[in-house]
């Protein structure tokens, strides 16, 4: 696949989105200089070489009473039920992110929940997975960083 070509308009318009996706087309425009449709067709040519998928709401859980965060590391008996324990997972809206890793689990997790004893009937759920043998839970304290921003930003930066 042909590398998407991103100019320094492209990387302007983006930097925008990035820090508010709600950002109107045209204030973008007006801050760029140029015109409203330049600036929707852009960001449609970028969503359909898949540069822009969608875009995110960020939520304080804590005022909708979710502050509670434990990561769970999942092992699977065999690495052939990795999929069957994925769909399994993907079943538990409390499960925010699931990722397949190497080293010590097989599926790592990350769990969002009102408090210990909903984080232990999730675990406990979690562990009830046909093909899961064990879990192993950490206790998030505080989330310090969470700023894809950041990420991003650095990334058109080197494009």
């Amino acid at each position: 696949m042909a590398k998407f070509k991103l100019d320094e308009v492209d990387h302007q318009i983006l930097d925008m989105l990035i820090e508010n996706t709600r950002t109107p087309f045209t204030d973008i425009a007006k801050k760029l200089l140029i015109s409203a449709g330049t600036v929707h067709v852009r960001v449609k040519k970028m969503e359909e070489a898949g540069i822009i998928v969608g875009s995110s709401l960020t939520l304080d859980y804590a005022k909708l009473g979710y502050s509670f965060i434990a990561y769970v590391g999942i092992y699977i008996n065999k690495t052939s039920q990795t999929t069957f324990v994925l769909e399994r997972i993907n079943q538990i809206p409390y499960v925010t992110v699931a990722h397949v890793t190497t080293g010590k689990f097989n599926i790592f997790c990350k769990v969002r929940a009102k408090n210990t004893e909903h984080a232990k009937n999730i675990i406990f759920q979690l562990d009830d997975i046909e093909g899961v043998y064990r879990t192993e839970t950490m206790i998030s304290l505080d989330e310090s960083i969470n700023d894809k921003k950041r990420l991003m930003h650095s990334i058109f930066q080197d494009l």
